[in-house]
């Protein structure tokens, strides 16, 4: 079983699509990943994805692939928000955030984490950022704890899918055994 960091670095040298770029980051992504990875398959979370408005494409693409029968492993929880949630624009309070809250415990008795992608001063933010157990990919903020992008990057979007890629090659390796994301 080969180390998670450098197995990641390996996986970025490799793969022809996943530009040089994300391994100058390697010690902000692994960190996030293996948080996440770990709450999906070790503690059986379920993976709530949202975006901002301007993703709303890479929430289609994420929820499309996630599951690919080309990936022969078995499917993972991972769920839109909005298919819960419809007013996700709409929240507004404390109040707000612990009523989803609530629907989400009795929803998910064995947990759920939040995936966000989008700018970090987005309404859709919110709750992802009041939960301890988010993925968060932000942009236009320096935050800990999330991987930080910026908007006006000419190169935003094809980060985001190379991103995509490490992360669902990252967790049919831990399924698989080939990694420990623990380490």
């Amino acid at each position: 079983m080969q180390e998670f960091l450098n197995w990641t670095v390996d996986t970025i040298r490799e793969d022809k699509l996943i530009s040089p770029w994300l391994e100058e980051k390697k010690y902000e992504w692994t960190p996030l990943v293996s948080k996440s990875i770990s709450s999906l398959l070790d503690k059986g979370c379920s993976v709530i994805v949202i975006t901002d408005n301007d993703r709303n494409w890479f929430l289609e693409y994420i929820l499309t692939n996630i599951n690919s029968k080309s990936y022969n492993r078995p499917y993972l929880p991972f769920y839109d928000f909005k298919a819960f949630y419809k007013q996700v624009d709409s929240v507004k309070n404390e109040d707000d955030i612990a009523y989803i809250k609530d629907m989400l415990n009795i929803s998910f008795p064995n947990g759920y984490c939040f995936w966000y992608i989008g700018r970090s001063q987005d309404v859709r933010a919110i709750i992802p950022k009041v939960s301890k157990s988010s993925f968060l990919w932000l942009l236009d903020e320096e935050t800990p704890d999330a991987f930080n992008l910026r908007s006006s990057d000419e190169a935003l979007d094809m980060k985001l899918l190379q991103m995509f890629r490490l992360y669902n090659k990252t967790i049919s390796a831990a399924l698989f055994a080939q990694i420990n994301v623990e380490s």
